[in-house]
């Protein structure tokens, strides 16, 4: 039996349908334990354990505020730095995995402040230290002092620097050792650093070259060929959080000015529990009066159309669980927004449909006709709103946009459902409609005649 494209495309729609509804899941269901399944594939590793990410409106988190040593700073370049502290502490935590933290500046007199606001955070110390700990990676030599008689070992004694330094790196990421699978760094460096290194492995051939971090031996591997790819592994007996904690802190660079933790504490939830039940009801009788108006409105298409809606916001939690997405109240009235828009693409498709039916053509071809007329108009409304919706979320952070993480959680969810939405309402709905419909409701459609 040779399945049709659309039956194809339907199984496949079946499978990603029940992988999201594992990724939904909490881990534990009442006493029931939900199988747990974790897998390596190349440097992504998958865990169930994979949370829905709170915002500090409903969940809480963690405010930390900083005070900037200004003392070297000329009194005019004082502000530039501290804004450029603020972006690079920003792109600290953003390496990190916080979404939508807020990092905000505050000048008084001599004092200059920053003020973080850390959604979510469960471990505020490694984030502390993420903070404000400036790597500093040197490739040196190790210094031997001879033993005493030819019996006796040589002692190390110390490290003679190079030239080769973070400065030169250009990036640095986690990833695993083919052999066991444990975690390692590997780091590419510029143009510049490419040359020192090919440099010190072509003269320091069947000898150990150090790399300290913070005047810290972290490995001190024997260089066994000329090395002129300008890429390289730090390996050592890392954990995963570890490694990402020195990528981290080498893609980061070095913070402009010396800063000190002034004070931290963990902020309580700015919506009650209330506020966030009525929200979530408001939104399923929102999503009810949606379906039931497909349903009344359009017969079984409006039926499919409404299965279409609901895969919607299965991908969509998915979705959110696997970026992950800070789930904000602004972010939920981004994702409440999208619902609606969501059935946009299916009202369109089926008017254009009802108007092949009344020019007498066959519901196969007026379903295909309708699904082609509507598509450039589904596109460009779609389009327009994306376009909104870059210009809120700021991805490219010009400074004379909105740079606001509730404004930018609002756009980031409502940017990820207009493209699930395509993706539910023209391939979803579609082939559900070429499998089942079957000109079922073409005569009870209203206006159809």
């Amino acid at each position: 039996m040779t399945l049709s494209k659309p039956q194809k495309t339907s199984i496949g729609v079946f499978i990603l349908t029940i992988i999201s509804l594992y990724i939904i899941l909490p881990a534990k269901l009442g006493n029931f334990n939900v199988p747990r399944i974790n897998f390596k594939l190349g440097n992504f590793d998958f865990s169930k354990e994979i949370e829905l990410k709170q915002g500090l409106d409903i969940k809480g988190g963690l405010q930390v505020v900083l005070n900037a040593d200004m003392k070297d700073i000329a009194q005019g370049d004082r502000p530039s730095a501290l804004e450029s502290l603020k972006n690079v502490i920003g792109r600290r935590v953003d390496l990190f995995g916080v979404s939508e933290s807020g990092v905000k500046t505050a000048m008084s007199g001599n004092d200059y402040r920053l003020i973080l606001e850390l959604p979510g955070v469960t471990d505020p110390q490694q984030a502390l230290s993420l903070i404000g700990q400036t790597a500093k990676m040197v490739f040196a030599l190790p210094i031997y002092t001879p033993g005493k008689t030819a019996s006796d070992s040589a002692t190390l004694t110390g490290f003679s620097p190079t030239d080769l330094t973070g400065a030169d790196l250009a990036r640095a990421q986690v990833t695993f050792e083919s052999q066991d699978r444990s975690p390692a760094v590997s780091i590419t460096f510029k143009d510049t650093g490419k040359t020192k290194f090919a440099k010190l492995t072509k003269e320091n051939i069947g000898k150990p070259v150090a790399i300290l971090l913070d005047g810290y031996p972290i490995t001190m591997p024997t260089v066994q060929a000329e090395i002129d790819s300008g890429s390289a592994v730090i390996t050592g007996k890392f954990s995963t959080d570890e490694a990402k904690a020195l990528s981290v802190q080498l893609n980061a660079g070095a913070l402009p000015v010396p800063v000190s933790i002034l004070s931290q504490k963990n902020i309580p939830a700015t919506l009650g529990a209330d506020s966030i039940k009525k929200s979530i009801t408001a939104g399923a009788i929102g999503l009810f009066m949606v379906i039931f108006f497909m349903i009344a409105y359009y017969g079984w298409m409006g039926v499919i159309a409404s299965v279409g809606l609901i895969l919607y916001g299965v991908f969509t939690l998915a979705l959110y669980k696997l970026i992950p997405v800070v789930l904000s109240l602004p972010g939920i009235a981004g994702f409440l927004l999208s619902v609606g828009m969501a059935v946009d693409s299916n009202i369109l498709v089926f008017e254009r449909y009802k108007e092949e039916i009344r020019a007498g053509r066959d519901w196969r071809v007026g379903l295909e006709l309708a699904f082609g007329r509507a598509w450039d108009s589904i596109k460009d409304a779609n389009t327009a709103t994306i376009i909104t919706g870059l210009i809120l979320f700021n991805p490219l952070e010009w400074s004379f946009l909105n740079t606001s993480g509730s404004v930018r959680g609002f756009a980031l969810t409502l940017i990820l459902g207009i493209f699930i939405s395509l993706f539910t309402g023209i391939v979803v709905t579609r082939n559900l409609l070429r499998i089942f419909f079957k000109g079922k409701s073409s005569s009870s459609l209203r206006g159809t005649k």
